[in-house]
């Protein structure tokens, strides 16, 4: 379901009243249509499907050699404050017969994070989704990221730095593949 940007411009202007601004002011006139159209596109994942995100790209590939992109930027929204976080996402794993077209991994990593979401649950269900589409012998993916909720508000800590991590089959199940994954990632075990 698409957004109804009509439905959502009168509860933004209704916000800024009772924030106590004038939604006519010169600024702030078209303020509500454009929040409005802003949360749609930064909530588009939810009207994302794996199939067309995946899009075919996946390539019989006889290899057992890590597969690792690094360094994906991930921009959400935290699901309590409805205010960014955004980081780095390292993606790896372990192919069993079949590959990713290599801008695929960006893509289901976008699908996940332009939702309303908590890091913890964005990391694990890229993994699952990974682990489940290409049929992998194990998934490792691992996020960092600043949380504005926690930056602007709060605590007010803006050197902080959430780091979550899923690993899956033998990312979980053997120590040496999981070492190699964060080595390559730049982190160490």
């Amino acid at each position: 379901m698409v957004p109804d940007i009509a439905k959502i411009e009168p509860l933004v202007r209704q916000l800024l009243v009772e924030l106590g601004e004038d939604p006519q002011r010169e600024g702030l006139v078209k303020t509500p249509e454009r929040v409005a159209k802003a949360l749609a596109f930064l909530t588009h994942g939810y009207r994302a499907d794996m199939k067309t995100v995946i899009n075919d790209a996946l390539f019989t590939q006889d290899t057992s050699s890590m597969v690792i992109v690094k360094d994906i930027e991930v921009y959400s929204m935290c699901e309590h404050h409805m205010l960014p976080f955004f980081g780095r996402c390292h993606v790896g794993y372990i192919p069993d017969g079949k590959v990713f077209g290599v801008s695929k991994l960006a893509r289901l990593v976008d699908m996940y994070a332009r939702r309303l979401q908590l890091q913890e649950r964005l990391t694990e269900q890229i993994s699952r989704a990974i682990m489940s589409e290409v049929g992998a012998k194990g998934v490792g993916v691992m996020m960092e990221a600043k949380h504005l909720c926690m930056m602007m508000r709060g605590v007010e800590k803006q050197n902080s730095v959430m780091v979550t991590s899923s690993v899956l089959g033998v990312f979980r199940d053997n120590l040496a593949t999981r070492e190699e994954f964060l080595t390559l990632v730049g982190r160490r075990a």
